[in-house]
């Protein structure tokens, strides 16, 4: 599993935050990716699109409900992803138990391009945040 610190690709503090918030990526994602508890749904995604972006399979895997997590995964390194873009959050703030969040992500893979439009279900146990499932659309 590609989860080592050598294949993670994180961008310096100041750089613009991967998950198009406009942000620093120092007062954005970064925290979360250390181990921060991401205190919204909405947020535990921006953080997982950028874990992706970077190649962080560790915080991927780490931030996966128990129930649905896989045993391994890995990334592919020649998948770049290239925007978020969230369409719509129910529920999932600091107080609620469950959440879904509804994105648009862009790839590119060499000359080819997509998209990935998904609807993804989260729970907080404990305390954080932990991504669940999604449904493809």
């Amino acid at each position: 599993m590609p989860s080592s610190s050598e294949s993670v690709r994180r961008p310096a503090d100041a750089d613009r935050c991967p998950c198009g918030s406009g942000d620093a990526f120092g007062a954005c994602c970064a925290p979360f990716l250390a181990g921060a508890p991401a205190p919204t749904a909405a947020q535990l995604m921006r953080s997982r699109y950028t874990a992706y972006v970077v190649g962080d399979a560790g915080y991927l895997v780490a931030t996966w409900h128990a129930s649905t997590r896989p045993t391994e995964l890995e990334l592919d390194p020649d998948l770049e992803w290239r925007a978020l873009a969230i369409l719509r959050t129910e529920r999932g703030g600091p107080f609620d138990r469950d959440g879904v969040v509804e994105f648009v992500a862009s790839w590119r893979d060499g000359a080819e391009r997509g998209r990935l439009h998904e609807t993804s279900r989260f729970v907080r146990e404990a305390g954080r945040w932990c991504y669940v499932d999604g449904e493809v659309g």
